[in-house]
């Protein structure tokens, strides 16, 4: 394949130099005199394991070339991969001054180019960019619609400093992003030789993955700093109890709780997050990150309540109770919280968790809900029907598989908030859907 990598910086380097290795004819162009003569002189412009004698033994060979000039660039390859740099603006937002341009450049050449091209965003940009921004100037630069003669891919770059030529031969998988319909068979060619999984989603999604993994690797690191500093100050080694930690494969290291949902409660995670900010309290350690967990987990219940109020004043139906499947527990589960806030704001509510018994709820689970929500039991309904009959908004929670049928069933012009990404129940017909989280 012909490829032209527009942007020698970091990303644009590395991508030279290994799909070159991959066998592709490749083209480096950067407005910077400097970068295009490096490159051409078989010389890398970055200090990266091994891409000194990627890029010199690429050159040498034939299969990397460099230039300035956009319109021999495209008219001479048949993919134009741009990995251009998207600083952070003032105010903390992507600038996209560099993307912009090079479309705009890269638009115009097209234009005049009697055959087909395509175009991959590599650099990172936020979700929505490509549909909102670079494919209408991409469309309008080259006088052409995408699928005539012109085709749009994100494909995020996953590369670490220090270790990114082996992340790119040997990467967890190849993520592009593609319009409907669309399975990237010219990117799926690209990336032949790669022995990886080759994943296809809608651009907006794949756009945002690589926004998302970086936050995400700054949250895990924060965590690791915040909790490693109250350890040791408590006499505990720090790296010892992390290294144990990441050994559980089930529940801590794996995607397990990585699902977008309701708030967190139960009778270990609230009480277990108060007890160690009570450790850093003891020792005066700051631990910000820590600190704003559980006021983030009241502002997914306050944001679920706004959602309600936008319908105004009417009756609702809450699905699940207990603060998760399958249990009548209802200490500090959310859906309680909810509920409380509800009925202190006068709605009229009816609940509806087969797993929950008020009779028979004792101990600690009894007098908590006494003082919660004292009346429950004259809130429990024992139906999805009685729930939902003469209400007008349903939040579904949690629902056991075998009361799903009557559910769908009785729904029937409902106001609908999922907090549980039910299957199915976006595309039911005659409700208002709507979903926090997707």
């Amino acid at each position: 394949m012909r490829i032209s990598v527009f942007g020698i910086g970091y990303v644009g380097v590395v991508s030279c130099g290994c799909l070159a290795e991959l066998g592709h004819q490749v083209t480096g162009v950067d407005i910077s005199p400097e970068k295009v003569a490096l490159l051409a002189a078989g010389r890398s412009p970055i200090v990266e394991e091994a891409i000194d004698t990627l890029i010199a033994g690429a050159v040498r060979q034939g299969r990397l070339t460099a230039t300035g000039d956009v319109a021999a660039a495209v008219m001479g390859t048949d993919v134009s991969f741009i990995s251009v740099g998207t600083p952070s603006a003032a105010d903390g937002s992507v600038a996209l001054g560099a993307v912009d341009s090079v479309i705009a450049a890269i638009g115009s050449a097209i234009r005049a180019k009697p055959g087909p091209h395509a175009v991959v965003m590599r650099s990172t940009v936020p979700p929505g960019t490509a549909e909102d921004r670079i494919i209408p100037l991409l469309e309008q630069a080259s006088g052409r619609r995408l699928g005539d003669g012109l085709a749009y891919y994100s494909n995020p770059e996953f590369l670490r400093e220090g270790s990114s030529v082996r992340d790119f031969r040997a990467p967890p998988f190849t993520l592009i992003g593609a319009p409907a319909g669309d399975d990237a068979p010219l990117l799926r060619e690209i990336y032949a030789a790669i022995d990886a999984p080759v994943h296809i989603a809608p651009i907006r999604v794949a756009e945002s993955v690589k926004h998302i993994s970086n936050v995400f690797h700054a949250v895990k690191l924060t965590f690791a700093n915040e909790a490693g500093a109250i350890l040791a100050a408590h006499g505990v080694d720090a790296r010892d109890a992390l290294r144990l930690l990441c050994e559980d494969r089930v529940l801590n290291i794996s995607p397990a709780y990585l699902r977008p949902g309701f708030a967190f409660g139960g009778s270990c995670l609230p009480k277990d997050v108060r007890s160690f900010l009570a450790l850093a309290d003891e020792k005066g350690l700051a631990a910000p990150m820590l600190k704003n967990l559980l006021p983030a987990n009241q502002a997914i219940i306050d944001r679920t309540f706004l959602a309600v109020a936008a319908h105004g004043r009417q009756p609702v139906a809450l699905f699940g109770l207990a603060f998760k499947q399958g249990t009548d527990d209802l200490r500090e589960s959310p859906f309680v919280l909810l509920a409380e806030k509800l009925l202190g704001r006068g709605y009229d509510l009816r609940i509806y968790d087969r797993f929950v018994q008020v009779a028979t709820l004792m101990g600690s689970n009894r007098s908590y809900i006494d003082r919660e929500i004292p009346h429950l039991e004259r809130l429990m309904v024992d139906s999805p029907d009685a729930a939902l009959s003469g209400t007008k908004i349903a939040i579904v929670g949690h629902v056991a598989p075998e009361d799903r049928p009557a559910l769908f069933a009785a729904l029937n012009g409902h106001a609908v908030i999922d907090l549980a990404g039910l299957a199915g129940l976006r595309d039911h017909p005659g409700i208002a859907y709507e979903g926090l989280c997707w």
